[in-house]
């Protein structure tokens, strides 16, 4: 703690603010304040320490397992970065931010330490020995590739006089419309400043430390070896590069080399892809999802498009996959393994006899799981599952996989006693409208049966299958043998899983957390900060489906609403401290819901509202909730919902915080989120879903947050700078907070913590402190106490000795005319 105190000399804390903000401390008062922000002088804040010192706690290490499954490597994690690490020079570059100094990308995540455990046989782990020999400030990254960057000498220098102008030029009149994508290449010598940066070396070094090098230099972009290590699968960038999109849509040539550097053929160049239509489900032109078979030593798979990428034309099929060998025969063609009328997806190998095909069409959410046997050409592909991907209750499950012997990962299969079945375990989360409840299925793939094996525990903890143990060793699995690792999670904090309906009968849910030991009976209602995500559905059915398990741990990350169960506030009224904790209301769903040929967002206000009035309603009529008391925040798009909410549902909300959100839809004209028709395609929509349209309509306090680097495509630094412009020349109470260095999610501890700070402060000053209905209670109460003296001013026995209570009787101990939830 001395380090992060001697590091973070800035920060100042904020432990006596609650009094700026109508709360204060054991004798703090309403009127009573601290620095304003001229004497702040815009330094870094702290939170209250109930919420720091949770943010500080050290990490959990991430593990993982060694092949032989005897041993788990505990991946230790730092906390939070310094913002001076943040603040490191960077350069960015097609899509991309390098740190010059290192020739990486800037802020990677490490780990800071090794630990490994014995796996004893009893399920209890032994000692840690812990890797030593890191040199000072080491840190660990693992890579999965064979090449690194190479220094070339000194960058390219910016020329003084640029060569020319900057132009752009379309006289070919293509069709290019691409998202508002963030760190692009902007002239030649961006171009020269990536090709710097980007190119590397491939390198071979052996465990004595020889480095031989293999192939030439070039802008590498993944290099994967066969399962059999004879051979590499290679793929690179090059030039001509573009400056409307990132270098994932640059000329890519994928290559096949043997382990040693000797090139054996070119699988494909592909040519700049700008032109990729936005419609859901569009693709890139040519080989795309190139691989090896897990299930064979060097054989390769991909998927063709058979619309050239266009989601929006109508072909059968629209995907074909083939397979070939390393090196084939002279002549021999790649072989047609599948053809998908859908989008592909993917594949799940096993063997000659069994792997399973995905496809998938986000326009109707449809989903299906193909059966093939690829060694086999007589036995025809079948259709396993066919099913909406919103209907989580419908969910099969995912086949479980084992590793073999080459690192790969294949479908297990599953021996049963006296049985010629082929089976296979699928896992589950097994949703419910009870809440999840995993389970693993014995399913029998020929006959399409099932034998639920194992099933958690619903009513006391939230089970789920991590991984086979029992892999290590080759061959089937037998039933009576499996060893499987599960994670378990158990209800420990006070939390409510509310079901509720909207007003157009869509089932909505979310979870109520309250503090530890709260009693609504006893203590009333509290304050509620409101924070969701809205998503887009097709079916009022699949929408109202539940989704996660009360008895599942609370996720706090460092910029979490559940923080503020632990902060408690305290206001004073009439010479009274009155305590409030907060309510936390997470998740609230908020579906967006466009049926058949609807579109979702057609109607979305209409829908974000009413869904934001049923879940308040809710906890209102619980008596859970303080009526004027509910702030409403989020993040990202998120954000976007809450400056809707203020501007279209003012009476719900006493305020709004909102982070790093995009608030007029016009600066995205070529769709955003899950809308893919463009600006011109559906202007009214745009319009009516843009918050900053209706900037004139929000009246209550609203605090914006951005990160000045945000680098997410659609959530310009700037949309929270108009936004905020708007506001103000409305008159509104807003404030806006960009943190410097920062991207789309805030990564320092000095900006989280300020963060933080910025957020309490928010609450305390305009959800806790919002007095109006404090006053008009204790108006109320003592309008009846003075009636009910005058009525019957000789029933009532004064501690003072004379003839009736004073206001002076509110200070005592004894004597308490408000309602308990007041106090």
């Amino acid at each position: 703690m001395a380090a992060a105190t001697s590091r973070l000399g800035n920060l100042v804390s904020a432990t006596s603010f609650v009094a700026e903000d109508g709360g204060g401390g054991s004798n703090g008062s309403v009127n009573s304040s601290i620095e304003d922000d001229e004497a702040l002088g815009g330094k870094y804040q702290l939170p209250p320490p109930e919420i720091k010192d949770i943010v500080d706690a050290p990490p959990l290490p991430a593990l993982s397992f060694s092949p032989q499954k005897d041993k788990i490597l505990f991946l230790k994690r730092r906390s939070l970065p310094p913002l001076a690490e943040l603040a490191r020079p960077e350069e960015k570059l097609a899509g991309m931010r390098i740190d010059g100094k290192c020739n990486t990308r800037s802020r990677m995540s490490f780990y800071i330490g090794i630990g490994i455990h014995q796996l004893l046989p009893d399920g209890t782990l032994g000692p840690e020995k812990e890797v030593h020999g890191f040199p000072d400030g080491g840190k660990i990254n693992f890579v999965t590739c064979l090449h690194h960057s190479f220094i070339w000498g000194d960058p390219p220098k910016k020329p003084l006089v640029p060569s020319g102008p900057k132009i752009k030029s379309n006289e070919t009149k293509n069709v290019v419309q691409v998202p508002t994508f963030q760190d692009l290449l902007k002239d030649e010598y961006d171009e020269d400043l990536f090709d710097y940066y980007a190119t590397s070396q491939l390198v071979l070094v052996s465990l004595d430390g020889t480095v031989k090098e293999i192939g030439p230099p070039a802008v590498y972009t993944s290099m994967d070896p066969s399962p059999d290590q004879k051979y590499l699968l290679i793929s690179s960038i090059h030039r001509p590069y573009s400056f409307v999109v990132p270098c994932g849509r640059f000329p890519k040539r994928v290559e096949l080399w043997t382990t040693d550097g000797k090139f054996v053929r070119e699988l494909c160049d592909l040519p700049l892809a700008e032109d990729i239509p936005i419609a859901f489900n569009s693709v890139r032109k040519g080989m795309r999802s190139i691989n090896w078979r897990a299930d064979k030593p060097s054989t390769l798979y991909w998927a063709e498009t058979q619309d050239d990428g266009d989601a929006k034309v109508e072909v059968s099929p629209r995907d074909i996959i083939y397979t070939q060998p390393a090196e084939p025969l002279e002549g021999e063609q790649p072989e047609i393994l599948h053809k998908l009328d859908l989008r592909y997806g993917g594949i799940s190998w096993c063997d000659d006899s069994l792997a399973l095909v995905y496809e998938s069409w986000y326009k109707t959410r449809r989903t299906r799981t193909w059966v093939i046997s690829p060694g086999f050409k007589d036995v025809s592909p079948r259709i396993l599952f066919d099913r909406s991907s919103e209907d989580v209750y419908s969910d099969p499950g995912s086949p479980m996989m084992r590793r073999t012997p080459s690192g790969t990962y294949v479908i297990a299969k599953i021996k049963k006693e006296n049985d010629e079945g082929t089976y296979v375990l699928l896992n589950g989360s097994g949703a419910t409208p009870e809440g999840n409840i995993p389970f693993l299925d014995l399913f029998d793939i020929n006959k399409g049966s099932k034998e639920r094996i194992w099933q958690s525990d619903k009513e006391k903890y939230f089970e789920t299958v991590v991984a086979l143990m029992s892999d290590h060793k080759e061959g089937d699995l037998h039933l009576d043998q499996l060893k499987l690792l599960t994670s378990k999670e158990s209800k420990t904090e006070n939390t409510q899983k509310r079901l509720y309906l909207r007003k157009d009968g869509v089932q909505l849910t979310a979870t109520l957390y309250l503090p530890p030991g709260y009693d609504p009976s006893k203590d009333g209602p509290l304050p509620c900060l409101f924070w969701s995500y809205p998503g887009e559905f097709k079916s009022k059915d699949a929408a109202g489906q539940v989704r996660g398990s009360p008895n599942e741990f609370a996720g706090i990350g460092p910029t979490s609403a559940l923080l503020w169960l632990a902060r408690r506030h305290e206001i004073l009224v009439l010479s009274l401290f009155l305590c409030y904790i907060f309510a936390i209301l997470s998740g609230p769903t908020i579906p967006i819901i466009g049926e058949g040929d609807e579109e979702a967002n057609d109607r979305y206000v209409e829908q974000l509202v009413a869904s934001a009035e049923a879940a308040v309603e809710e906890v209102i009529r619980r008596g859970v909730v303080y009526p004027g008391k509910i702030a409403v925040g989020g993040h990202s798009y998120g954000a976007f919902m809450t400056a809707n909410l203020l501007a279209h549902a003012p009476h719900l909300f006493c305020c709004g915080i909102a982070r790093s959100g995009a608030y007029n839809r016009t600066l995205t004209p070529f769709g955003f989120q899950n809308e893919d028709r463009t600006l011109w395609e559906a202007a009214g929509t745009y319009v009516e879903m843009s918050p900053f349209m209706s900037a004139n309509k929000i009246k209550k306090p609203i605090l914006l947050v951005h990160g000045e680097q945000d680098n997410n495509s659609g959530t310009l630094t700037m949309q929270s700078d108009r936004f905020f412009n708007a506001l103000k020349g409305h008159g509104a109470l807003c404030r806006l907070v960009v943190l410097p260095f920062e991207s789309h999610g805030y990564a320092a501890r000095e900006s989280i913590m300020h963060v933080l700070w910025e957020t309490d402060r928010w609450l305390q000053k305009y959800c806790v402190s919002n007095t109006s209905d404090v006053s008009a209670e204790l108006d109320a109460c003592i309008n009846d106490v003075s009636k009910e003296v005058t009525d019957s001013e000789n029933k009532v026995v004064a501690t003072s000795g004379r003839g009736g209570p004073e206001l002076a009787d509110f200070e005592s101990e004894e004597f308490h005319p408000m309602p308990r939830s007041l106090l």
